[in-house]
């Protein structure tokens, strides 16, 4: 039988080298979101705040494109083996928007979810030693997951409430803080209690710590800001921190609730230290008379000058210096022989409070 054009043409093209030769069948996709790697967590009081970033690619490499909620595991062990039962399931997020990658090839935009777990009293005091451990697992819309993320762990010692009658005082020396005394009583011997103390700039974006004390010391029940700033809005808040400590474990610390804010604007109406220490001298002998004062320096760090004051018998003091001193000393040249006169000297600060007068010093014209 003599071939067909048909045949001859089939015969012809596989001949021809493959262009598209399929190869082996690919798995499918199973469409698993990449495990969570990022995980955080933090504790405030009886509240413990976790926070990780939404995968936004699958196993495959591929853009996660059906993803389901996320479940929060917990354990009291060391580690959390599995999440048969989790503790809660977070919503399914809203599918991240297709993004441009950088030059490194990753995925520039970033999606943050979160999830905040209360802790029980039961559960705080039953091991107040003790660490819960967390994980994340984020699943697809069928209900599969990778895997479960990084662990966290976070202290389940107990907190206490924020101290009462927290107030903020102006002084001359800087800011009082005081509060009420609020003992633990019946703690445990692994458990100890402080009193922190924060503050921040009215224009300020985070908190400086001011100092703590022991919070089991009800002789101590107040502190001192002394590096405040005048003419400053400024917020304080007090909290309780447990600390907790044991012989097998390294020590770690949890702070409770906050304190209402405080609010205190540093207005400087403290005059300057007294001077001391003044002296008068006569000298004039072959020369115009004057008398030299000289006296201690003040220490105040906001010190702006002196001023002079003198006083004759039977009248009243009156300022000799046209301008406010920088040196602690002055040379009275405007004096006529056959008269006493007294001295006294102030500090003025860079605001303008004038101290009281310093005690007199008394010196005759020959």
């Amino acid at each position: 039988m003599k071939p067909t054009l048909v045949t001859l043409l089939a015969a012809s093209l596989a001949l021809l080298p493959g262009c598209g030769t399929p190869g082996p069948p690919l798995p499918p996709s199973l469409d698993l979101p990449q495990a969570v790697t990022d995980l955080r967590a933090s504790r405030k009081a009886d509240k413990v705040y976790l926070v990780w970033t939404i995968p936004s690619r699958t196993t495959d490499h591929d853009r996660a494109r059906h993803l389901g909620v996320t479940h929060i595991c917990r354990s009291l062990a060391a580690t959390v083996s599995n999440c048969a039962i989790p503790l809660a399931e977070v919503p399914a997020p809203v599918p991240p928007p297709r993004s441009n990658k950088n030059k490194s090839g990753k995925d520039s935009q970033k999606i943050q979810a979160g999830y905040t777990d209360i802790l029980s009293h039961d559960l705080e005091e039953q091991d107040p030693t003790a660490q819960i451990s967390y994980a994340v697992s984020v699943l697809n819309t069928r209900g599969r997951t990778a895997g479960l993320s990084n662990q966290v762990q976070v202290p389940v010692a107990p907190t206490l409430a924020p101290p009462s009658d927290f107030a903020a005082e102006v002084t001359a020396q800087g800011v009082r803080i005081s509060w009420s005394c609020q003992a633990a009583i019946g703690a445990p011997p692994s458990l100890q209690y402080r009193i922190r103390v924060y503050r921040r700039l009215e224009s300020g974006k985070a908190d400086s710590r001011v100092g703590e004390t022991d919070g089991q010391d009800c002789s101590k029940m107040e502190m001192l800001d002394q590096t405040i700033e005048w003419e400053k809005n400024y917020t304080y808040r007090g909290t309780v921190v447990t600390v907790v400590s044991s012989p097998e474990k390294q020590a770690f610390e949890v702070e409770g609730e906050d304190t209402p804010l405080v609010k205190v604007f540093t207005r400087d109406i403290f005059p300057p230290a007294v001077p001391s220490g003044l002296q008068a001298v006569f000298s004039g002998v072959g020369q115009a008379p004057f008398v030299d004062l000289i006296w201690a320096p003040d220490s105040d760090v906001d010190l702006a000058g002196y001023n002079v004051y003198r006083r004759e018998e039977g009248g009243g003091p009156t300022k000799v210096n046209p301008e406010l001193l920088k040196a602690p000393a002055f040379r009275d040249t405007s004096v006529d022989p056959g008269k006493r006169y007294s001295y006294s000297v102030t500090a003025v600060d860079l605001r303008g409070n004038e101290s009281a007068r310093s005690d007199e010093v008394s010196e005759a014209v020959p």
